[in-house]
């Protein structure tokens, strides 16, 4: 294989091609900073905070394609994932990992000592998230907290400090993934029955959507909180308003929980967190 196509392949592994998970992760790490700054986040942070995410989440989608090399082949919408189709060695993909991790450590190690405290803790938690839906139906409350530990080290990284504060956007988030990766569940829940994956689509049965819906109130409940400890006004509250229209579309797209339907439930997450971060600025401007 050429170089150029090697590095296509690596390409592929860290989805680069499909950037709604790196968006998903870059939202709630916004929220954080926007919260802890007041709406004037440091430069050097931001830029920090937003390439870390890219490379976390390329990290992520590696160490989860490796972990699940034994089941990705038999799964319908992953079997041409570059190591499901033999096309990335195992070895490659953890070097690669390192690779990753290494290059986001060296960006935290230009922020403060509480924050690369928190870093470790962090780097744990992606790269065990993958392993989880072995041995339990929660992974997704898992990939909340993995996903939300940017919003404690951002406020760190902000105010050298983690705020109650902090941990009521961390709690939103840990809502708001545990509903979006749920719908995510769904497209494969049928495949996930026959080689044995767990997940939250699975223990909720015929209740997904209803747990769905609980999980994104659940959401805006902490993200109302949040904004009536940092004293948001009227924007910020209107965007919460547009993001429960955003919730109740999704109900829409998943009436049937068809495979297509609940994976453009999943996307339009995207815009939920969005509409979200755009309040929060939109207020403190």
């Amino acid at each position: 294989m050429s170089l150029s196509a090697r590095l296509t392949q690596y390409a592929l592994l860290m989805r680069l091609h499909r950037p709604i998970g790196i968006f998903l992760l870059l939202w709630p790490t916004l929220w954080g900073l926007w919260f802890a700054s007041h709406g004037q986040p440091d430069v050097h942070v931001l830029t920090v905070f937003v390439l870390g995410v890219v490379l976390m989440r390329s990290a992520g989608c590696v160490i989860n394609d490796y972990a699940d090399r034994a089941f990705d082949p038999h799964v319908e919408r992953t079997r041409t994932r570059p190591i499901a189709a033999g096309l990335v060695q195992p070895r490659e993909a953890l070097i690669l990992f390192a690779a990753l991790c290494l290059t986001a450590f060296a960006l935290v190690l230009t922020l403060n000592r509480l924050t690369i405290l928190l870093s470790f803790a962090g780097a744990f938690l992606a790269a065990s998230y993958p392993f989880l839906k072995r041995f339990t139906h929660l992974p997704q409350f898992y990939l909340g907290a993995a996903f939300g530990w940017s919003i404690p080290m951002a406020f760190a990284a902000q105010t050298g400090d983690v705020p109650p504060l902090a941990w009521v956007v961390f709690a939103a988030n840990v809502c708001w993934s545990v509903a979006y990766d749920t719908a995510y569940a769904m497209v494969d829940r049928d495949d996930d029955l026959r080689v044995g994956v767990k997940s939250t689509a699975i223990l909720f049965g015929r209740y997904d959507r209803a747990m769905i819906a609980l999980f994104h109130a659940g959401t805006l409940m902490w993200l109302a909180l949040a904004g009536f400890i940092a004293g948001c006004g009227i924007l910020y509250y209107s965007s919460l308003v547009t993001a429960v229209g955003f919730a109740a579309y999704q109900q829409m797209l998943m009436h049937d929980r068809g495979r297509d339907g609940s994976f453009q439930a999943f996307l339009n997450n995207n815009r939920f967190g969005a509409v979200v971060f755009a309040g929060l600025v939109l207020d403190y401007w």
